[in-house]
């Protein structure tokens, strides 16, 4: 379920829906208050809403003026205020300029790519989801941003220092893995493709631990870190660090 102030979506996965199902499912639906409406999911197609003027399903980054669609099954962050929380602290380290080259890995459907492009950096975002970076580049249409943004996907946990040599020099990178974190990603970092800054955002400790090693044996200096409770009274938290090159 997914939920904002202006609407709640419920996302209904199913297996099959027969035509009887479908008709009683759509009343239930014109029946419900404006700001509910419900999306079906199938094993072999995404999410589609059920009745055809559902509006689409946003958040925004106040901010950075900006405004990112999604779709329910989208990795986005349910707690949109820490999440902002959480990209201001990521741009206050990262500091993105006019005239940078700057990449964003792991970069969903652009939560930092598009504030980087705000800040007049250039920025190549990269994630191992098709549907995600295609949805990106959406975004940053819908933001004006194309010039700047581009996106690409890769299986960035299949990364090689030759995938790194491809990509080119980078002035900083952003790096927001998933659990299990960026170890072939930051062994894969070499000269002279070492960007002068890493900003590292972390939803686990251990191997944002782990990968800070790697990277602090590359020559970098762990500045400074941050941490964003994204889940009150869990153990999960959100850490940011940076990382500049000596």
């Amino acid at each position: 379920m997914h939920h904002s102030p202006t609407a709640n979506s419920l996302t209904l996965h199913i297996e099959h829906l027969p035509k009887a199902a479908r008709v009683h499912l759509i009343q239930h639906a014109q029946s419900l208050p404006a700001n509910w409406h419900i999306w079906l999911q199938t094993p072999h197609q995404p999410a589609q809403p059920l009745l055809p003027n559902s509006p689409q399903l946003s958040y925004s980054l106040p901010e950075y003026a900006l405004t990112l669609p999604y779709r329910p099954g989208d990795f986005t962050q349910v707690n949109p205020a820490a999440n902002a929380l959480l990209v201001a602290r990521a741009m206050q380290l990262l500091q993105p300029q006019s005239g940078e080259r700057i990449a964003d890995l792991f970069c969903g459907l652009g939560n930092f790519s598009l504030p980087i492009a705000a800040a007049g950096a250039q920025v190549i975002g990269i994630e191992g989801s098709p549907a995600l970076t295609e949805r990106a580049s959406q975004n940053a249409r819908l933001n004006h941003l194309a010039e700047r943004a581009q996106f690409h996907s890769a299986d960035l946990f299949q990364t090689t220092e030759h995938t790194v040599a491809g990509w080119g020099y980078f002035d900083k990178i952003l790096l927001d893995p998933p659990r299990s974190g960026a170890y072939a990603l930051v062994q894969a970092l070499h000269a002279p493709y070492l960007p002068r800054r890493i900003v590292y955002v972390s939803c686990n400790p251990a191997t944002f631990a782990r990968d800070a090693a790697v990277l602090v044996g590359k020559g970098y200096r762990f500045r400074n870190a941050g941490i964003v409770n994204m889940f009150p009274q869990t153990a999960h938290v959100e850490t940011v660090g940076c990382f500049d090159l000596e």
